[in-house]
């Protein structure tokens, strides 16, 4: 079925065909800055969403390019063309100048492709960041809690009689039913989920998740509403899959249900532990979402990437628990637990888009290798993986209760209060540039990640961070937060305020 894209997308052509003409009809020469999506919106009178999905598609098409903390821009190249009047009279042509503009000469940019990324940005971690003093980073582990003697247990067990088989055969056409077997029983009952295994399948982690359900199940130019600020890779896999992006706000309950666009085909949802936020998406919020989806035949991807690390409260169980869920594709992951490093998830759907999205995984990677899948199935069954998530909670339960305190008494910021997950969001002073501070913070030996590159609009504001908690050992971090605070109170010194601490 070929998805109806509604209303929307015909507001965003509008809206893109108002700023072609108007970019079109510069003779200025100079790169002109465009309106940031705020203000043409308020404008034109659309929603912001319609005005950001108009700007993807100018990016795309090669007639405006962002600038990083700056903005978006008319494309060099087709200002030049403007300036001297050799600008095609049809917009068809100006597109092609625009694509093709690697060929202008040596200022100009790369031949784009559909995968260029110009649109938004993507989160980078320095190279050496296992090096570093304080390393604040988000999706790694301290790999002194990785339980080594007992992984290397399970892999040597997954090579003996009768489990090398599993560890060696090619099973393109199916995952080892062990480790399938363990999902359905011992890892989603604890989500409130209890399926049927013919609905699981193994993934190469989260992303790899994505990228299937974006190939697979959607048609390209259909809409996916993602969350804003929010998860940069999934808009990049969405991206690249051809499929249109409509940013929803998020508040301290987590996305606004209200404000996804009607023309939306699927949208994709960070319930447990806003990424990057962390707040929880409210009870209430669930309620209307999976009546939003029902009433209006909305795919949810629900991505449940770290649901095991609540410290304070009960767990609120899953999207995928209710059952007038429907149609909730749900993602999970052991890579916040064990290790990132090993690259496996799993995702639970309906049986013949399992097999739908089985079919696409055979012909891209055919299945992730059998040793980790039996190994892991292994440790599951023996509680090995029980134990380790029971000790490890433990352990990132002091270093959250460690930055809560230290970020209170410390920092002059102000945090989203959250009761789980392994980092803190974090907005600092109006002045502040998180991006500066970020690299002033790498030369001191501390390590965080600026806020910007979560928000899909160019124009997203510059003082949030976040300070990731799994990576750094308990003892590092009062003092890395004390120098933080240091690097913060100079910087407002810098620009002549009065000190916020």
């Amino acid at each position: 079925m070929v998805p109806d894209i509604g209303r929307s997308t015909a507001r965003t052509t509008l809206v893109r065909n108002f700023l072609e003409d108007r970019i079109l009809s510069s003779r200025s020469g100079s790169r002109e800055r465009l309106p940031s999506s705020r203000q043409l919106a308020d404008e034109l009178g659309v929603s912001r969403n319609t005005v950001v999905a108009a700007y993807q598609e100018l990016v795309s098409e090669g007639f405006a390019e962002a600038i990083p903390r700056s903005g978006l821009y008319i494309n060099r190249e087709i200002a030049r063309l403007l300036a001297e009047g050799r600008i095609p009279e049809n917009q068809s042509d100006a597109r092609e100048v625009g694509s093709m503009r690697a060929t202008a000469g040596p200022e100009s940019r790369p031949q784009h492709t559909r995968y260029e990324q110009d649109c938004f940005p993507d989160l980078r971690k320095p190279s050496h960041w296992a090096d570093v003093p304080y390393p604040f980073i988000y999706g790694q582990i301290d790999e002194a809690t990785f339980p080594v003697a007992a992984w290397l247990r399970y892999l040597a067990m997954a090579l003996d009689k009768p489990h090398r088989r599993f560890s060696l055969a090619d099973r393109a056409e199916e995952d080892d039913p062990l480790l399938v077997e363990m999902i359905c029983r011992r890892v989603l009952p604890s989500r409130g989920i209890n399926v049927h295994p013919s609905m699981v399948m193994t993934t190469m982690g989260t992303q790899e998740g994505l990228h299937l359900i974006g190939e697979t199940l959607l048609e390209q130019g259909s809409s996916v509403a993602v969350e804003d600020p929010g998860y940069p890779d999934a808009r990049h896999i969405f991206y690249r899959a051809g499929l249109q992006l409509q940013p929803v706000p998020v508040d301290e309950a987590g996305m606004v249900i209200e404000d996804i666009p009607g023309g939306a085909d699927m949208t994709y949802v960070t319930p447990s532990h806003q990424f990057p936020t962390n707040v929880t998406l409210s009870i209430a919020r669930r309620q209307r979402l999976v009546d939003l989806a029902r009433s209006r035949d909305l795919l949810i991807i629900e991505d449940d990437y770290d649901s095991e690390f609540r410290f304070q409260g009960r767990p609120t169980p899953a999207l995928k628990s209710l059952e007038r869920a429907g149609p909730v594709l749900y993602l999970g992951s052991f890579s916040k637990l064990l290790a990132p490093g090993l690259r496996l998830g799993f995702l639970v759907a309906p049986p013949e888009l399992v097999s739908e999205v089985r079919r696409h995984q055979r012909y891209v990677l055919r299945h992730p290798p059998g040793h980790l899948q039996r190994a892991l199935a292994l440790m599951i069954a023996d509680d090995a993986y029980g134990r380790h998530l029971r000790r490890h909670r433990t352990i990132l339960r002091r270093k959250w209760q460690a930055m809560s305190d230290g970020i209170r008494t410390l920092l002059p910021v102000s945090p989203v209060t959250m009761t789980g997950g392994t980092s803190f969001w974090l907005t600092g002073p109006e002045t502040l540039d998180a991006d500066r501070l970020a690299a002033e913070a790498l030369d001191a030996g501390v390590v965080i990640e600026p806020g910007r590159a979560f928000f899909l609009a160019p124009d997203a504001p510059a003082n949030h961070f976040r300070l990731g908690f799994a990576a750094i050992s308990l003892e590092a971090i009062g003092p890395g937060l004390a120098t933080l605070a240091h690097l913060i109170e100079v910087s407002c010194h810098r620009r002549g305020l009065a000190s916020p601490l």
